[in-house]
Parts: C-alpha cells; structure tokens; sequence
C-alpha cells in the first residue's frame, strides 16, 4: 500500500520524465526528420514511404532516448525537491533513505520494463519493418510514387517517366514514356528518350538492382548542343533504375534479428547485439541509482550545474559500455562479463553516495 508522499513523490517524478521523455523525443524527431529529408532527395528511400521509416527509426531509438530521458527527468524532479526545501522538511520529518526509495524504486522498476520491452522487442522489430518497407519500394514502382496519367521523377535523379495506366501491383505498365539526362566518357551530355508499348518491372535474382523492361518501341539519344541524332526501334529495351535503399553506413544486420534469431546466432556481431539488448533494462536502473546522489542540492547552488556533471558521468558511462560492445563485435570477448561489471561498479559508487549522503555525522570534539 502506497503512502500519501509514495503517491506524491511518483507523481511529481513521474510527470518530470514524461516531460523530459516529450522534449528529447522532439528533439529526436527533428533531427531524424532531416535525416530521412536528405535520403528521400538523395533518392535511398521514395517519398510515399517517408514518414513510415520516419516512425519506425524513432522507435527503434527510444530504448536510448528513454535511457537519457529517465535519468534527466530524475534529476530534475529530485533536484527541484533539493532547491525547494522540501527534501529538508520531510527528512525533519523522519522520512529517511527509505522512504525516499520506495517510490523511485518503483518508478525505475517501470522505466526498466519498458526499456527491456523496446530493446528486446519493439527495436528490432521496428528496424525489420522498416527494411521490409524500403525492400517493397523496392519491388514496386508504385512506392516510388509513380501514378497513371501523370509524369514522376525516379529516385536517384534517374529521369522522368510517364505512364499511362498501371496495374494494381506497380509491376505491369501500359504505354511509356522515359526521358533522362545522361554524360558520356568524353564528358557530353546526352538526351535519352524511350517510348514503349509496354513495360514491365523486375529485379535481379540478388534483389540489389531493378529494370524496367520496355517492349516495342523507339529509343532516341539527342546530345545536348549536337545535332547528331540517333533513332533506333526495339523490340524490348531495358532500361534501369535506381534502387531503393537505406544509405546508412552504420547499420547492423544483428540489430534486424528477433531474440530467437539471435539465440541461434554464435556470430560475434550476434553476441554483442544479444549484450546490449540485455544489458539496456539493467542501465536505467543503474542510472536512477546515480541520480539520486547527484540530484541533492542546496537552494544558493547553480540549477544546472550539477546536471552538467549528471549528463557527463551518463556519456561516460555509455561509452565504456560502448567500448565493451566493441570489443564483443570484433571477437576479442567473447562474453559480456565486462559490461555487466562495469554496470555493477558505477551501481556501487552511486550506492556508496547516497549512503554517504544520509549517514549520520560524527560530533565534533570540544575545542577541536
């Protein structure tokens, strides 16, 4: 049965996270939002399927962001406590140590819940999905926002196409148009026309690339200044397109994979994306245990200073996790002994203040 201050103190540290929680999540939709923008002008993902990658890529980060999020939001709420006094009143009250972490047990036990539920889970299957709708752009051109009746440009700058009806799949066209833009060896600039009765889409056995095979029609190449034309009909004509795809450099086939893909896995890359999963839930609990002694503050103290040093020891700790992760994927450890280690020990030190925070001082002697 929870207490009045239980109740209280999960209310206000709970309404700080979710604000803390909407700010970064913002924050991180802007900064994705241009992401995806210069991939869709680049020509990596067609603009139908922009905001559903746009989602996805935020859901798939939100373990991390509520990882920041948690950890700020504590020390924000704790900290206001600190400044206002109130910390003071209710330990004048007889509320000790204990009291105080009950509730936050409580609230971290929440945070850690829902940070396991998204790195083992809602993560990979977010990234999957978001694959598997980049791979169907890739197998339609309807994805690429081509329609029936009206003139579209396809990704990658790879010219203009009109058709003038489509079937229902994006893989059967009707009379085509194609017009693009090409250089040649010796630095020209050519002209290419392609009219077809018909076409049809297909893609290489390895899905890497896509074609549009046109058949019975007329090709012209116009050289940009030249007047040396050149006309040729066809019987088919295939002509390609630009394919797809997700440019991102950094990405991780492990991450893609479901736990039981990754239990069965004995890849180094698959056992350092199974650590991290595991070790995300465990990291919001560590986090809450350090907020607790670096939120307390006195009211003369700078608002922000402390959490300067809060955000700091975060990114520390990130990165010595980071730097395990790293070793794990290039198959020097082959275990995740280290990160759960070093997770114990930063739990340690942040116990260690916070006990050192409510221990009771010795008196000082007479004339000392």
């Amino acid at each position: 049965m929870l207490s009045i201050l239980d109740r209280y103190f999960l209310r206000e540290l709970a309404q700080t996270v979710v604000a803390t929680v909407v700010v970064l999540v913002a924050i991180f939709a802007g900064t994705s939002f241009a992401t995806v923008l210069k991939q869709v002008a680049n020509g990596s993902f067609p603009a139908s399927v922009m905001f559903q990658v746009l989602g996805l890529n935020m859901l798939d980060g939100l373990s991390t962001l509520l990882l920041l999020a948690g950890f700020i939001g504590l020390l924000l709420g704790l900290g206001r406590m600190w400044r206002e006094s109130e910390m003071h009143v209710l330990a004048s009250s007889g509320m000790g140590p204990r009291g105080l972490l009950k509730p936050i047990a409580l609230l971290a036990l929440a945070l850690a819940l829902l940070v396991g539920l998204l790195s083992l889970w809602l993560g990979p299957w977010a990234a999957r999905t978001s694959d598997a709708l980049v791979a169907a752009a890739n197998r339609s051109v309807i994805a690429a926002g081509l329609d029936a009746g009206r003139f579209t440009e396809l990704p990658g700058k790879g010219g203009i196409i009109f058709v003038d009806s489509l079937s229902r799949d994006g893989s059967v066209l009707g009379k085509t148009f194609v017009a693009a833009e090409r250089s040649a060896k010796d630095g020209t600039r050519n002209l290419k026309l392609v009219t077809a009765r018909r076409g049809q889409l297909y893609q290489e056995s390895n899905g890497d690339n896509r074609f549009i095979a046109l058949y019975d029609g007329w090709q012209y190449e116009i050289p940009l200044g030249g007047d040396n034309w050149r006309k040729m009909r066809y019987e088919r004509n295939d002509t390609s397109l630009s394919s797809i795809q997700n440019d991102d450099s950094d990405e991780d086939p492990a991450h893609n994979l479901d736990m039981a893909a990754l239990l069965r896995a004995d890849s180094a890359d698959a056992r350092a994306e199974l650590a991290w999963r595991a070790i995300a839930p465990a990291m919001m609990l560590v986090l809450v245990m350090l907020a607790l002694p670096m939120a307390r503050q006195s009211p003369r103290e700078p608002r922000f200073g402390r959490l300067l040093l809060a955000v700091l020891s975060f990114y520390l700790y990130y990165l010595l996790l980071a730097v395990c992760r790293g070793q794990l994927m290039k198959g020097h450890w082959h275990h995740a002994t280290p990160m759960w280690g070093v997770s114990l020990l930063v739990f340690a030190i942040a116990a260690w203040m916070f006990r050192s925070q409510y221990a009771a001082r010795r008196p000082r002697k007479a004339g000392a």
